[in-house]
């Protein structure tokens, strides 16, 4: 089924409450209710009690759910990336890229366990995954080896701020139990069981913080010495 809506369907029209209804105002509204209540509050019926609409007239802008879970996905990533001007320094460039990624999936924690696996095909995903290419370009990679280290880059970032959005989104008492683990169980195991876990055991409570920045420099830096620019500055040979 097409993503894409015809024009005429999605005219925007006027709500019960004299609110013009757009594809704008439904995504930010289910983004809400997402954010208040969770996934269960994705319903048709739902949006339109928040809306003030008939629930059929959001299949003037949505053919369903799913392609209404695209348009959510599609909005946190083009908020995420607003403004986003890539520098000539293409690792810092990524850097940035990685960490607006991750704080629009902070932003929507409930949303993000929707959308972090979705390939929404419209614009905000499409200019973002060309400026993502285009870095791994200006730095030398052959057009195959920029795609695919690309995918690698991006899903790194993804994995670790989707993990890091659905723990944000566990109930209080579960993120605390969670990081009282690391304070009081691991503090407390067999030395002779466990003994790397007992030789470290002060690190521990460190376990409950995110890895994000390290994860996201170890693969940076591995770009960084793979990139054919940088193996021909220091005397390599550049492939081709």
């Amino acid at each position: 089924m097409s993503s894409r809506v015809p024009e005429e369907r999605r005219r925007r029209r006027p709500t019960r409450s004299g609110v013009l209804l757009s594809e704008d105002l439904i995504v930010g509204t289910a983004l809400r209710l997402i954010g208040e209540h969770g996934s269960e509050a994705l319903s048709v019926r739902r949006l339109g009690a928040a809306l003030g609409c008939d629930p059929t007239a959001l299949y003037r802008y949505f053919h369903d759910t799913d392609d209404l879970v695209l348009a959510i996905a599609d909005r946190i990533i083009g908020d995420a990336m607003a403004g986003f001007v890539p520098g000539d320094d293409w690792v810092a460039s990524l850097r940035e890229m990685a960490q607006r990624v991750r704080a629009g999936y902070l932003a929507h924690p409930r949303a993000a366990a929707l959308a972090a696996h979705r390939v929404t095909r419209r614009t905000s995903e499409i200019q973002a995954v060309d400026t993502g290419i285009g870095l791994l370009l200006s730095a030398g990679f052959e057009p195959a080896a920029a795609a695919r280290l690309y995918l690698a880059f991006i899903d790194t970032v993804l994995s670790h701020a989707a993990t890091e959005a659905a723990f944000l989104a566990l109930p209080g008492p579960q993120r605390e139990a969670d990081h009282r683990a690391w304070r009081e169980v691991y503090q407390d195991l067999d030395p002779v069981a466990y003994p790397a876990l007992t030789s470290v055991r002060r690190e521990l409570p460190g376990m409950a913080d995110s890895s994000f920045e390290e994860a996201v420099d170890l693969l940076l830096e591995a770009l960084a010495a793979r990139a054919p620019a940088h193996r021909t500055s220091t005397g390599g040979t550049s492939p081709g």
